[in-house]
C-alpha cells in the first residue's frame, strides 16, 4: 500500500515528526510512505485545511496514493474537507481505538487526525500505536466479527450513495478555482512524487498543464 501524509498550515511544524513514525511503524509492514507537506514552519508554501481535503481526493482518485493520512488542529475541518470531495471516505481518528474501529468497520481510505489536540509529551507513541492499528491488519473484517457481513453492506450502500452525490473527480479539477487548486499542488516535491505513482492518465494531464499555466 502507498500511504500519503498530507499536512495543513497550522501543523506543518509536525510533519516530519508524523512522517517519521509513519514511516517507523509502516514501512516494516511492507506499505510505501510519501510526505506531500507541508514541510515545516519555514515552508513558503500556503496550504489551508480545504486544500489539504482538495489534494488528499486528487492523490486518491489518481491512484497516486490507496491511502492518506491528514488532519488539522481539531481534525474536523480536514474530516468535513476530504469528504466533500468524491471517491474518499475519511474518518476522524485520535487514538488507536478509533484507528483500529475504522479500519475494521468502515475501512475507508483517509483518516483526519487532530494534530494540536492532546497532542504533547509523548504524542509520537499515541502516533506509532494508531499507524500500527490503522495498517497492521487486513481491513474491513468487521467489529464485532458477526457484524462483518452488515458492515460490508453498510459500507457499499455509502459509496453508492456517494457515486450519486458526487460528481466525477476530473469535473471537480475542471470546475473549482484554478487559483486555489493550484495552491493545493504548490510544493515543488509534488510533481515528481505525484507522476511517478499517478496513474489516471487524464487527471495526470490536467495537472500538467495547470502546472505549466
Amino acid at each position: 500500500m502507498r500511504i500519503a501524509l498530507v499536512n495543513e498550515n497550522s501543523q506543518a511544524p509536525k510533519n516530519e515528526l508524523i512522517f517519521q513514525t509513519l514511516k517507523n511503524v509502516v514501512e516494516p509492514m511492507g506499505h510505501v510512505c510519501d510526505n506531500y507537506g507541508r514541510y515545516g514552519a519555514d515552508d513558503p508554501h500556503e496550504r489551508t485545511y480545504v486544500q489539504a481535503g482538495l489534494l488528499t481526493a486528487l492523490l486518491l482518485n489518481s491512484g497516486a496514493a490507496d491511502f492518506v493520512i491528514t488532519g488539522c488542529g481539531t481534525g474536523m475541518g480536514a474530516t468535513l474537507a476530504c469528504n466533500a470531495f468524491p471517491g474518499v471516505m475519511c474518518g476522524r481518528v485520535n487514538d488507536p481505538c478509533d484507528a483500529y474501529l475504522f479500519s475494521q468497520v468502515n475501512y475507508g481510505n483517509a483518516v483526519a487526525m487532530p494534530f494540536s489536540y492532546q497532542f504533547g509529551w509523548g504524542a509520537e507513541i499515541n502516533l506509532g500505536y494508531v499507524f500500527e492499528k490503522l495498517f497492521g491488519s487486513e481491513p474491513g473484517n468487521g467489529y464485532p466479527e458477526e457484524w462483518a457481513e452488515a458492515e460490508k453492506r453498510n459500507r457499499k450502500v455509502l459509496m453508492d450513495v456517494k457515486k450519486v452525490t458526487h460528481t466525477d473527480f476530473l469535473d471537480v479539477l475542471k470546475n473549482i478555482d484554478q487559483d486555489f487548486l493550484k495552491g493545493a499542488i504548490a510544493e515543488p516535491s509534488f510533481p515528481e512524487l505525484f507522476f511517478a505513482n499517478c496513474k489516471d492518465e487524464k487527471i495526470a494531464d490536467y495537472i500538467r498543464k495547470v502546472l505549466e499555466k
